[in-house]
């Protein structure tokens, strides 16, 4: 039988400094990626999910600037299924875990068929006196995107890999198939979706083609981590990813084969143990039908 849910930080937030004070309810919308909506973080305060420096949030508190304020997993929601998918692990030890995504599985939400609810058939349960029931996704990958995927075991592991993102403090590095004629390498900085966000590309191969007038194989190393980020990125420069039905180019999609982008790469200092890690995680076969391995 399972353990019960264990409440965890998910999110934390250190407020800068701000013009006036404001109250708590007015100013949590919108600074985490969940209760985005002020219904939303009334809901969160009042189950008492929203913490200020470690105590309690209620919604008539004032926040002036310099507190940290923390979100807490509800522990009251419905247990989520457990399904039986096959997903490959790439590195596992009592703290963390790195799988391998496959492409058309969401990481998380409501649907059965996620990644989150794959993991305790593939992982094992930490030993350690804070491990979790069910292993927790630190980031997140699109829908269409394969690769390598970071998750916590412990309560303690979840907190600090969270910090360990919130602080660029990791290298993720993709591999994508783009579509035209595409300089060796360059830093994209554009915003996405009104927020700063940077990339960095670098072309390892090109091959000329009949259809799209050259496919390169492209190695792409993510600064920041905004929604498609990298997808926006590379259709701004004129060469959208292969496959891309939402950032491609009328004529230019390739269909019924998928988006051709893999997290490729994930590089951190193990913030338990403060070894470096590094796994590396092939693409899929379809990209080696296109180019040859390395």
């Amino acid at each position: 039988m399972d353990k019960p849910l264990e409440q965890i930080i998910i999110e934390s937030f250190r407020v800068p400094e701000v013009d006036e004070r404001v109250r708590l309810s007015d100013f949590l919308p919108g600074i985490f990626k969940i209760h985005n909506s002020k219904k939303a973080a009334k809901g969160a305060i009042k189950k008492g999910l929203v913490l200020i420096n470690g105590e309690n949030g209620y919604s008539g508190d004032y926040i002036s600037g310099g507190e940290v304020i923390d979100l807490l997993r509800d522990e009251d929601v419905i247990s989520k299924p457990n399904v039986d998918i096959a997903i490959e692990v790439c590195y596992e030890d009592e703290y963390l875990a790195i799988v391998n995504k496959p492409a058309g599985l969401l990481v998380s939400g409501n649907k059965r068929l996620t990644v989150e609810n794959a993991l305790p058939s593939n992982l094992k349960i930490s030993s350690v006196e804070d491990a979790l029931a069910r292993p927790e996704p630190i980031h997140r990958l699109d829908y269409p995107t394969s690769g390598a995927l970071l998750v916590g075991k412990t309560r303690q592991a979840v907190m600090l890999l969270n910090k360990v993102f919130e602080e660029r403090k990791i290298t993720k590095k993709y591999i994508a198939v783009s579509i035209g004629e595409q300089p060796k390498s360059g830093i994209i900085e554009k915003n996405v979706d009104g927020k700063n966000a940077k990339s960095a590309y670098e072309v390892l191969k090109s091959d000329s083609s009949v259809r799209f007038g050259f496919l390169n194989w492209v190695e792409l190393t993510l600064y920041t981590g905004r929604r498609h980020q990298l997808r926006q990125h590379l259709a701004s420069i004129g060469n959208p990813i292969l496959g891309d039905a939402e950032y491609g180019v009328e004529g230019l999609i390739l269909k019924g084969k998928g988006l051709y982008l893999h997290s490729y790469s994930l590089e951190f200092t193990h913030p338990i143990s403060h070894k470096k890690i590094k796994v590396e995680v092939n693409p899929p076969k379809k990209f080696y039908k296109i180019f040859e391995p390395r």
